[in-house]
């Protein structure tokens, strides 16, 4: 047996494997993931490395392969966990090793530390004082300045004493020489700023929620580590149950990571963490600096954070001491990686809880059909919150507005005249509104009137956008125009924008009520650093009446004075090409809904549609998840879908469409090889729903089966045989279990 192994995981080519033969006396020891201790270069030094793989295959001459010297002492480490996930990762979502500990180790080259100068006073204050009086005797004014200051502290930063005191470094030099003072270094780590007073008492549940935390408390106490469903309706307090298992936790010297699935959700529930465990917790996302990310994944490390907080990446925080993982929200997509490999970050967490001995907790107010179902089956360990955790807090009155009668009596705004009145009578009482359209941008798509034809973005296979200031953008591969005077088609000077989207609302918000302070949310105004918090303190704090937004707004957040939800157009999410859209959009509907009368105030969400009568807008409104359920699941037993059977989806690309439909014919075919006795169901090859995307082509192939480890095996098949194709290189293949 030979072991492929990872010199150095911090350096930023970890794709550099060296392989070494494994003799027999350590042949049961080592497996992916051990640290090897192994004979390294010329001289022979031996160096310390991670087996990232087991294989018979000799990749080099025989006599030139060395042998693994031995297995570290404590070799289970929070990195080797790591890499036997990455492992795991490859296995299950068909990624290659390389793409697999890239994503488990997301922080690979090591960032030079911060560093800030201080000037240190060597001598007592009285000293100080003296020297400074003879400075000023000698006319050195810089010096007794500096001396003076340090009279009061006892250190200075170097760089104030340079920009405010005047000093400089030939001035400094001298008295460091004649020992006054001392010129020092001091490494600090780049922490994420958090504006926050800790050391916040816990509330005092009620009667569900502490019933839940003590069951939670007593099976961990008996060393019972299995994964949970929290299903609570919106508002119920879900976040007071975590912070209780995590205090249990936190007890037994134990450490946590909670997911949250977007960025835009940070602040508050940060806030709230740290108000309650102060300086153990810590954030991680996309947003911060390589620097920022690096020391806080060694602050975890260290041990000094406990809680890690943060997107689908914070899943992969090297801790030594995992004890628990939670997952806030977990219906929602942002916890599944589009890019290679495709993992779903309940089914990671769930692994690597079982590695670590640690517990999972799943939180919804709108469970995915999965969680749900595994749940009912006696997989999961469900517990339920039935009411609003504050005890003057009402859910919501829904009502379903019908847009077609809107057209019928002549209004054809985008808000109905229920809307409009009720945005009214908010801005009278001071109370503030949230308005949610799924679709960012002034107008949907840039269309001529008449040939017909929609401004398309020549790289991929969609139509631009219209952005405010005349300004065509792809939302796919970031391709911008400016909008034409005539069509590029016709030349016909017919040629306008149709559809709405979050700038247009804006602007007819503002025309529609000049007094009101508008803030928009959407991915241009969140795209700097900290741009969601900017926006979310400002509405906090009530420095604006209205929240125009996409999805970011309506998951999680908590406004005391937001008393009306206006939903303008449900069925946006309705009718995409996805088997899940009556789940998402019920799942959107259900929680835009639990923003609105969250504290004393009662709250009011209407609903505007053009289905009033589809079952996903119908038991939103009603908030009966239960309901939904039963209807969704009968749809998804009759067609075949996931939960009722697993799906597994070939997605292959290629700039060259003729070797793409090559590759997926040859895909096919081997599948309908391999499945032998087994009733597969192929469906396809097909077009992705969106064809082309950056120049690239796209087409799908659909696999369907009872039995997961059968469509894994048909997956293994298709990897050995595509590496041996013609075409092999050319097309990029990813696999992807719905």
């Amino acid at each position: 047996m030979y072991a492929n192994i990872i010199i150095d995981i911090s350096h930023e080519k970890v794709d550099k494997t060296f392989q070494y033969r494994i003799p027999p006396r350590l042949e049961k020891e080592i497996g992916v993931g051990t640290r090897v201790e192994v004979p390294f270069g010329a001289g022979g030094r031996l160096r310390r490395g991670y087996v990232v793989e087991l294989t018979e295959k000799e990749e080099f001459d025989r006599e030139r392969i060395k042998e693994v010297a031995g297995v570290c002492a404590g070799s289970v480490t929070a990195e080797s966990q790591l890499i036997q996930v990455a492992w795991w990762l490859k296995e299950r979502y068909g990624a290659t090793m390389n793409q697999a500990l890239k994503t488990v180790l997301p922080v690979k080259q090591k960032v030079k530390p911060k560093q800030i100068r201080l000037i240190r006073r060597l001598m007592t204050e009285e000293e100080t004082r003296k020297a400074a009086e003879e400075a000023g005797k000698k006319h050195y004014k810089a010096r007794e300045r500096l001396l003076m200051a340090l009279t009061q502290t006892e250190e200075i930063p170097y760089q104030v004493a340079v920009s405010q005191m005047n000093l400089s470094a030939a001035s400094l030099k001298p008295m460091a020489e004649k020992g006054l003072i001392a010129l020092e270094s001091e490494t600090v780590s780049r922490n994420p700023r958090i504006q926050e007073k800790p050391g916040e008492r816990g509330v005092c549940l009620n009667q569900e929620q502490s019933r839940i935390a003590a069951d939670f408390s007593e099976r961990y106490a008996r060393g019972i580590r299995e994964t949970y469903l929290l299903y609570g309706v919106t508002g119920s307090g879900k976040t007071e149950v975590y912070m209780e298992m995590i205090s249990r936790v936190l007890e037994e010297g134990r450490q946590v990571i909670v997911l949250i699935p977007e960025i835009a959700l940070t602040y508050q529930t940060v806030m709230r963490f740290y108000r309650r465990f102060g300086g153990v917790v810590s954030i991680i996302n996309s947003r911060m600096s390589a620097g920022e990310r690096y020391d806080q994944m060694e602050r975890a490390k260290s041990g000094e954070v406990r809680i890690m907080i943060g997107p689908r990446s914070a899943l992969f925080t090297p801790f030594s001491r995992l004890g628990l993982i939670i997952i806030d929200e977990e219906h929602e997509t942002a916890y599944k990686s589009e890019t290679s490999p495709r993992y779903h970050a309940r089914e990671t967490a769930v692994y690597l809880a079982g590695l670590n001995k640690a517990s999972v907790v799943l939180g919804s107010a709108t469970p995915s059909l999965e969680a749900y179902s595994r749940a009912l089956a006696g997989r999961y360990r469900l517990y339920r919150l039935t009411r609003r955790a504050k005890r003057d807090s009402r859910m919501a009155a829904v009502q379903v507005i019908d847009l077609r009668e809107e057209l019928k009596e002549g209004n054809k705004s985008i808000f109905s005249r229920r809307l409009q009145e009720a945005m009214r009578e908010r801005l009278d009482k001071g109370q503030q509104t949230m308005l949610f359209m799924n679709r960012r941008g002034y107008a949907s798509f840039v269309s001529c009137r008449s040939c017909g034809e929609a401004v398309k973005c020549p790289h991929c296979d969609v139509t631009l956008t219209l952005h405010f200031g005349q300004k065509l953008v792809c939302h796919y591969c970031g391709y911008e125009v400016k909008s034409p005077d005539r069509c590029p088609s016709c030349g016909s000077p017919y040629i306008a924008g149709f559809g709405t989207g979050t700038q247009k609302i804006e602007e007819l918000t503002k025309k529609m009520f000049p007094q009101a302070r508008v803030l928009r949310m959407d991915m241009d105004t969140t795209s700097k650093k900290n741009g969601h918090q900017e926006i979310l303190s400002a509405f906090a704090d009530g420095q604006a009446d209205i929240l125009i937004g996409t999805q970011m707004i309506v998951k999680g957040h908590d406004f005391p004075k937001v008393t009306l939800v206006g939903v303008l157009a449900a069925d946006l999410s309705l009718y995409t090409s996805d088997f899940r859209c009556g789940e998402r959009t019920f799942q959107l509907l259900t929680q835009a809904a639990g923003r609105a009368g969250r504290d004393e105030l009662s709250g009011e969400v209407l609903i505007q549609t053009y289905n009033p009568e589809h079952y996903s807008i119908r038991c939103a409104a009603g908030q009966d998840y239960e309901s939904f359920y039963s209807q969704e699941m009968v749809f998804r037993d009759m067609l075949g879908y996931p939960p009722s059977c697993q799906m597994l989806t070939v997605l292959a690309s290629c700039g060259r469409e003729a070797v793409l439909s090559e590759a997926v014919e040859d895909m096919n075919r081997w599948a309908a090889e391999a499945s032998g006795q087994e009733e597969i169901q192929i469906i396809g090859p097909a077009q992705a729903p969106i064809y082309k995307v950056n120049d690239i082509y796209r087409k799908n192939l659909y696999l369907k089966h009872e039995n997961y480890d059968i469509l894994i095996k048909l997956k293994n098949h298709m990897e050995e045989k595509s590496r041996q194709a013609a075409w092999h290189g050319y097309v990029a293949v990813q696999y992807d279990f719905a």
